[in-house]
């Protein structure tokens, strides 16, 4: 596979991720599909961009990759660059896990 078809895929996926996760979308499209997510696991994958991207990378991964094992590879590459640019964008300073401290008693 050539390099520009891993970053040109790694840019569709980001676009599309970030599309679903944090745009309204023209006529607030996007946020009324993730209001209709109602609660469970789709309303789960589109609040949160890690999770939404394996989604989203899957079909590019299908498109490009080589055999099934370079597929099977490239799935999660996809997804690893889109959070590396969605990183890059918005700034790593984000908490990604909070622990709740400890209580004293």
């Amino acid at each position: 596979m050539q390099w520009y078809l891993f970053m040109l895929a790694g840019l569709g996926v980001w676009r599309v991720t970030n599309l679903l996760n944090a745009e309204e979308g023209p006529g607030g499209v996007f946020t009324r599909l993730r209001a209709a997510a109602g609660s469970g696991i789709w309303r789960d994958a589109l609040g949160c961009f890690h999770c939404l991207s394996l989604l989203i990378a899957i079909p590019f991964a299908l498109v490009i990759g080589d055999g099934w094992v370079g597929t099977l590879l490239l799935w999660p590459a996809l997804s690893a660059a889109a959070i590396l640019m969605e990183r890059l964008i918005r700034g790593a300073d984000r908490a990604i896990y909070i622990e709740d401290e400890e209580q004293k008693e």
